[in-house]
């Protein structure tokens, strides 16, 4: 089955590069001239990629990519935003509503095709979806922390994978997913924040180590000090090591005496 990737881009005759293109790399494509269409056929469509510009004149790149963020159908769909600016605040603005990646105009078409399957490839692996999000208590009050004892299920595109809590050992950030790594070292890619992590999982058991890093202490082996007087983190079953941040050296050295 044809992966099928929504451009949306203001500039016809663009457009209708990057749509021949893509059509030559055998994709299936849908294409939108504006914001406001590209939302539409985002829902309507469900692509399995969205390539959209920043600067268009209404609803721009920015604003397509907030909306579709707020819809659960359209929310996770890899998307690439196509821009000619290059400053950091745009950058940041663009990461922490959820892009993926970014293409800064004029590009190569080997750069488009570079990028598109290294993100379809990263997500179809291994992305993934929880689906016993609402737990509730014997008085159907919303519990927000998991229990040692819980399972997680996790939704992949063709099963279904349940992990107990206790085995997950470490999750780590990834642009705007996580990857939660457990026992048997497979990985797991999921849209959600290591706050949000934090929140839920036994505080008991994980601690954050790291703006982007949070591991279960059950699964320490040894804190190691390397030569450039930074410390990090070696996992049991799993030569991974883990850098530690200094604001959280204190509590995991409590936790390993």
């Amino acid at each position: 089955m044809l992966k099928k990737i929504l451009i949306v881009e203001d500039e016809k005759q663009l457009l209708n590069n990057i749509s021949i293109l893509l059509k030559a790399e055998n994709f299936d494509v849908v294409t939108a001239a504006n914001g406001k269409e590209g939302i539409y056929l985002a829902v309507k469509e469900k692509p399995d990629l969205i390539i959209c510009d920043i600067m268009m004149p209404g609803m721009d790149g920015y604003d397509v990519l907030e909306e579709l963020g707020k819809n659960c159908t359209t929310s996770l769909i890899p998307f690439i935003f196509l821009t000619a600016k290059v400053e950091t605040g745009d950058l940041r603005k663009g990461m922490e509503l959820g892009a993926d990646d970014y293409l800064f105009k004029p590009f190569k078409s080997e750069e488009l095709i570079k990028a598109i399957t290294t993100r379809l490839n990263k997500f179809e692996i291994v992305k993934a979806t929880i689906l016993n999000e609402e737990k509730k208590n014997t008085d159907g009050q919303k519990v927000t922390r998991y229990k040692l004892e819980d399972n997680i299920f996790f939704r992949l595109p063709n099963s279904s994978v349940i992990v107990a809590v206790g085995k997950i050992k470490y999750i780590a950030a990834d642009n705007q997913y996580t990857c939660v790594v457990h026992e048997d070292n497979k990985l797991i890619l999921i849209r959600r924040s290591i706050s949000k992590w934090e929140e839920i999982l036994p505080e008991k058991l994980f601690i954050r180590i790291h703006r982007s890093t949070i591991i279960n202490t059950l699964y320490i082996n040894k804190i190691e000090k390397s030569p450039a007087n930074s410390y990090k983190v070696i996992l049991k079953d799993t030569s991974k090591k883990l850098d530690i941040s200094r604001k959280y050296l204190r509590k995991i050295k409590k936790i390993n005496h």
